[in-house]
C-alpha cells in the first residue's frame, strides 16, 4: 500500500514536471514567434530559448505548425478574457465611449506589456497558413464580438457619430490597436503615452457631435406615425 502511494506521488510529481516542460516550450514559443515571425520561427530557436533540445518538443507537439496553433489560439483568446474581465469590473452605468476606452487600453497594455503570446497572435494572425487558422479564427470572431457589441451600444445610445459606419469602425480601430505591435519602441516613448494618445484619438474619432445628439434627441421626441386604418374589404 505504502509503495503504491510513493508510485502516486511520483506520477504526480512526473506530471507536474512535464505540464512544466510544455509551458516552458510555449512561452519560449511565444517569445521566438513573436520576435521573428511566423516564417523566421524555428525549433532551434525555441529549444535554445526553452534551454532543451530540439527533439524533446515533439514529445510535447507533433510538429512545428501545432506548436505556433496553440500560441496563436492562446494570444487571442487570453486577450479576448483579459478585455472581458476589465469591463465587466466597470460600475453598470459607465458610459459607452468610456467602456470604449477601458477596452483600448486593456487591448494596448496585454498586447504590448503583459503578453508575448498576444503579440505573437497580432503579429503573425496574417502570415500564418489557413491550415492552422482555424482555432484561432474562431477566438478571434469572439473577441471581435467584444468589440462590436461596445460600438453597437454606443450607437444606440447615441454617442457614437451618425455618419460612422459601426462595423467599418470596429475594423478601423482594431486594425490600429494590432498594428501598435509593429511599431511600438519603448525607447521611443512609454507605452503610458501610446495608452493616452490611442484613447483621445478613438474618443474623438468616435463620439457624436453636438448637432448629432441634437439630431437624435429630437428624433426620440419626435411622435411616431399612426398605421393607417384598414379599409374594410
Amino acid at each position: 500500500m505504502a509503495r503504491k502511494a510513493a508510485r502516486n506521488e511520483q506520477d504526480e510529481t512526473g506530471g507536474a514536471k512535464s505540464a512544466r516542460t510544455r509551458q516552458r516550450i510555449l512561452d519560449a514559443a511565444a517569445h521566438v514567434l513573436s520576435r521573428k515571425g511566423y516564417a523566421g520561427t524555428r525549433l532551434t530557436d525555441v529549444a535554445e530559448a526553452a534551454e532543451l533540445q530540439a527533439p524533446a518538443i515533439y514529445y510535447y507537439f507533433p510538429s512545428r505548425e501545432d506548436l505556433i496553433e496553440e500560441v496563436m489560439w492562446s494570444g487571442i483568446a487570453h486577450m479576448a478574457e483579459h478585455v472581458q474581465a476589465q469591463l465587466d469590473a466597470l460600475p453598470p452605468e459607465a458610459a459607452a465611449l468610456d467602456r470604449i476606452e477601458v477596452a483600448v487600453e486593456s487591448h494596448l497594455r496585454y498586447q504590448l506589456e503583459i503578453s508575448d503570446y498576444t503579440t505573437a497572435a497580432t503579429r503573425n494572425a496574417g502570415q500564418i497558413p489557413e491550415g492552422i487558422r482555424v482555432r484561432y479564427s474562431v477566438e478571434a470572431n469572439r473577441y471581435g464580438d467584444i468589440w462590436r457589441k461596445l460600438l453597437d451600444d454606443a450607437k444606440r445610445d447615441g454617442s457614437l457619430r451618425v455618419e460612422l459606419d459601426a462595423r467599418a469602425a470596429r475594423m478601423l480601430v482594431l486594425g490600429a490597436l494590432n498594428w501598435a505591435a509593429e511599431w511600438w519602441n519603448p525607447r521611443r516613448g512609454s507605452l503610458e503615452q501610446v495608452i493616452r494618445t490611442a484613447k483621445s484619438i478613438v474618443r474623438s474619432g468616435l463620439a457624436a457631435s453636438p448637432e448629432d445628439s441634437e439630431t437624435t434627441a429630437s428624433a426620440s421626441k419626435r411622435p411616431r406615425a399612426r398605421k393607417a386604418a384598414k379599409t374594410p374589404s
